[in-house]
């Protein structure tokens, strides 16, 4: 897992270069819509994708994790079906009530079933990933073709690839296991989690994608349970749940503000007066991006959690790749009828 990680930089290089080389057509008329579907580690490409196009297309994307897609799906929707092992049940059902609807389809797997049907219709742009590994340290893989292909699609801007994959390798420099404890940001928030609840705030939208991510690594690959939100919509109800936060019974609870650097004077405000007014229940760490392109941002973002909960592994001494639970509910549902 370490290792993967550590990878992910070269990942993300080598996902850019199989993408384009998989041909795409023109998409005439342009979708009125974008969805991706998917589920877990196959859908936080399509969670920073959304992030991308909120900022820099006209055109709206959405992530849908269920085994339908929504009524508005038609001819004029581009459906993206994203699964790393290409057997989620989920995602196989909502690209047939995407087929059924008549929606553009598009497919990123490595395999299984979602690739067995790319080729019985080769008319379907395939993004073919390489397998082999837990789905949620593949991120490179699933969301870097999503975005090639959108660029080429006219959907979104021309990326700077090149700048994101140079930030993220020097993120990997500053953040791997040999740099020490008092010079590593990673090492340094992950002893601070430690046998705490950990609280994760997005200071914006695609922020609070990050966190989300950030609760999905650390519930996997840590086995700690975690708790996300994004302002400014947290400061509408969140914010009074602190009041009696320290009845609950939770010992000791961690706020992990995660940010762009570059929010508005509101926005910075209402992460300055939150944190004033939670200090005396939790501690509060901030962690901000690196880079500057957007694509940098989110990527160093998330690159920075994925090593604190390896981190937080390490001190809980659990194995990170171990997904037991998950694996007894898969079990359990396999017997469960499809209809």
């Amino acid at each position: 897992m370490y290792s993967l990680t550590c990878g992910f930089p070269r990942q993300c290089a080598s996902a850019l270069t199989a993408a384009l080389e998989v041909p795409v057509s023109s998409l005439s008329p342009q979708p009125e819509v974008v969805v991706l579907t998917g589920l877990g580690g196959s859908a936080a490409g399509g969670d920073f994708a959304k992030g991308l196009f909120e900022v820099e297309s006209r055109t709206p994307f959405l992530v849908n994790r269920d085994y339908t897609l929504p009524h508005f799906v038609g001819p004029e929707t581009l459906v993206i079906a994203s699964s790393y092992s290409g057997n989620t049940e989920e995602t196989l059902s909502a690209f047939e009530d995407a087929q059924a609807k008549g929606a553009r389809p598009a497919i990123v797997t490595s395999g299984g079933a979602l690739a067995e049907l790319a080729a019985e219709d080769p008319s379907i742009p395939f993004f073919r990933i390489p397998g082999g590994q837990p789905p949620r340290t593949a991120l490179g893989f699933m969301l870097i073709p999503v975005l090639s292909a959108c660029e080429r699609w006219g959907l979104l801007p021309e990326l700077d690839y090149a700048g994101a994959f140079a930030t993220l390798e020097g993120c990997v420099e500053d953040w791997v296991v040999d740099v020490p404890f008092a010079e590593n940001p990673t090492k340094r928030l992950a002893a601070s989690l430690h046998r705490k609840l950990p609280i994760l705030y997005g200071l914006g939208a695609w922020q609070g994608a990050v966190a989300y991510r950030w609760k999905g690594q650390i519930g996997e690959n840590a086995k700690n349970l975690c708790f996300h939100h994004a302002f400014p919509e947290l400061n509408h109800n969140e914010i009074l749940g602190w009041v009696r936060a320290n009845e609950q019974g939770v010992e000791k609870y961690a706020v992990v503000i995660l940010e762009d650097g570059s929010e508005s004077p509101k926005m910075k405000a209402r992460a300055k007066v939150t944190s004033s007014l939670i200090q005396e229940r939790a501690e509060v760490f901030r962690v901000q991006a690196r880079g500057e392109s957007l694509l940098e941002r989110i990527l160093s973002l998330t690159l920075f959690g994925d090593f604190v909960s390896l981190y937080l592994a390490a001190l809980n001494d659990v194995d990170p790749e171990n997904i037991d639970s998950i694996n007894v509910l898969k079990s359990e549902l396999a017997k469960v009828p499809a209809q």
